[in-house]
């Protein structure tokens, strides 16, 4: 049998690859050398700034003897390594690490960039003494306003590593001279221990928005699975013959109209349906007449023919009786088919019914036992009960008697009444089971009335048991046999 993958997990498959893509999208543009400048903006700025500030306040304060102290402090307590640098790229405080040349082009850039404004390089960039070539106080004014809220980052790989270059115009405490220096923030990953990119927040957010979206799509996800799930469950009943349903018609899209083709096409085929069985009826109750008056014929033209003759009435009485046979069956079916809408349901003892059709059975010379459980009583028309049974053991006993004993079982089974047909026979091909109640279907298109009826036998059978507000299904057995089952709304005694 072909899975079926149900149009809700679809949908909602569809919308949350929809986020992974959305969300996969944004991990590429933050984690590109393009999009690293977003680790600037917004709170993630703020932060920076606050503790940048810290930094260049404390490192004014104490000797230069006591920064790597102070920056080893502050990298303890945020997760990443605070360096210092001169702007030629000579090392001063933290860590001593070697700076890459993404980092070092920074670094000339901003020594390019401040020729270029001021006409002289940056005071402090000396690569034998920090304090030579200072300016004076009213030249670091303008070069403090000028670099103090420009931030670069870098990306590098080998290993991968984000650099975040902080220009710091420091008083240095040796030879009490001013310069400028770099303050590095160096992370091994993206987030920086929350400091460049608290991850947080964005998981909060995207929980938000992911829970705001299922309930915002859930009620127009359920709207069209629920109008798809009715039409499935109809047309499912329409295929089983049943063309009084109806389908809710209420939606005004695309689902609306589907739905009222659907009713508009049962309450055809149920006119159809109607009309053929009526119409079936009727030829068969008109065909009543004439082979009632052909048997008698054929009865006479017997009585006056030679013995010769006799052989020749005698073939023509059968053909005329097989006929009568037939005829009386497409009554039965039409009787049955029609006659569903006007039965009235009453408590029926499901064993005094049963016994009635095994017993004629067993005086036809039929291996036929029943087990039924006593006291069970269903919803049902007696007269049509005892036909659907009658006929489900005709046909065990025709295509499967003399392999081994008919069993006739019964039982409740919580609120139903579950009535079995069982036989020992060879079973029924599998291809065959759904189609075993179609009116004149055989599974053999070759039996002749010795080997087989005229397809009608389990279709009135169906037909009845529907009357009565049932279900017939049938199954094969393991190793072989044939089963059907029948069940029926029970009543309990206090009902």
């Amino acid at each position: 049998m072909k899975r079926r993958f149900p149009l809700y997990a679809k949908i909602l498959l569809w919308f949350f690859l929809n986020l992974l893509l959305l969300g996969l999208a944004a991990v590429v543009v933050v984690g590109s050398r393009v999009g690293l400048d977003v680790l600037l903006a917004g709170y993630s700025s703020d932060r920076i700034r606050g503790v940048t500030e810290v930094i260049r306040t404390e490192l004014r304060q104490r000797p230069s003897s006591e920064w790597d102290a102070v920056l080893q402090r502050h990298s303890d307590a945020y997760g990443v390594k605070f360096l210092l640098f001169r702007i030629d790229g000579t090392h001063l405080a933290g860590e001593a690490i070697s700076l890459p040349p993404e980092v070092q082009e920074v670094f000339s850039k901003l020594r390019q960039a401040h020729r270029l404004i001021f006409g002289r390089d940056i005071p402090g960039s000396s690569p034998d003494k920090l304090g030579e070539g200072s300016p004076a106080d009213g030249d670091l004014k303008p070069l403090s306003i000028s670099l103090q809220h420009r931030r670069f980052i870098v990306r590098t790989s080998n290993p991968t590593r984000y650099w975040i270059t902080i220009p710091a115009v420091l008083g240095l405490q040796k030879d009490d001279q001013l310069g400028l220096a770099m303050l590095m923030i160096m992370s091994d990953s993206l987030d920086g221990g929350g400091l460049f990119f608290d991850v947080t927040p964005l998981i909060k957010a995207g929980s938000v928005v992911v829970l705001f979206s299922v309930l915002f799509w859930l009620p127009i996800v359920r709207s069209i699975t629920r109008s798809i799930s009715q039409m499935t469950r109809a047309t499912e009943q329409i295929a089983a013959g049943r063309f009084d349903v109806r389908v809710p018609a209420k939606r005004r899209d695309e689902l609306g109209q589907l739905g009222e083709a659907v009713n508009s096409m049962t309450k055809r085929l149920e006119g159809f349906v109607t009309g053929q069985k009526r119409f079936l009826g009727d030829i068969a109750h008109e065909l009543c007449s004439p082979i009632a008056r052909a048997q008698m014929a054929v009865s006479l033209l017997e009585q006056r023919a030679n013995e010769p003759g006799r052989i020749y009435v005698r073939d023509l009485r059968e053909e005329i009786e097989h006929m009568s046979g037939l005829v009386g069956e497409l009554l039965s079916f039409s009787k049955a088919s029609l006659g569903e809408t006007q039965v009235k349901l009453q408590p029926v003892n499901a064993r005094d019914v049963i016994e009635r059709a095994v017993q004629r059975e067993i005086q036809l010379g039929a291996d036929v036992r029943l087990t039924m459980e006593t006291g069970l009583t269903a919803a049902a028309d007696p007269e049509m009960l005892q036909r659907a049974l009658a006929n489900l053991l005709r046909n065990a006993v025709r295509y499967a008697g003399t392999a081994g004993p008919i069993t006739v079982s019964g039982c409740r089974d919580d609120d139903t009444v579950l009535i079995t047909v069982t036989d020992c026979g060879p079973g029924v091909p599998e291809e065959s089971l759904q189609r075993l109640f179609d009116p004149f279907y055989r599974v053999d298109n070759s039996r002749t009335r010795e080997t087989g009826g005229v397809g009608l036998g389990l279709t009135i059978a169906k037909t009845c048991v529907e009357a009565c507000g049932g279900s017939v299904v049938c199954r094969n057995r393991n190793p072989s046999g044939f089963e059907v089952l029948v069940r029926l709304s029970a009543i309990s005694d206090h009902d």
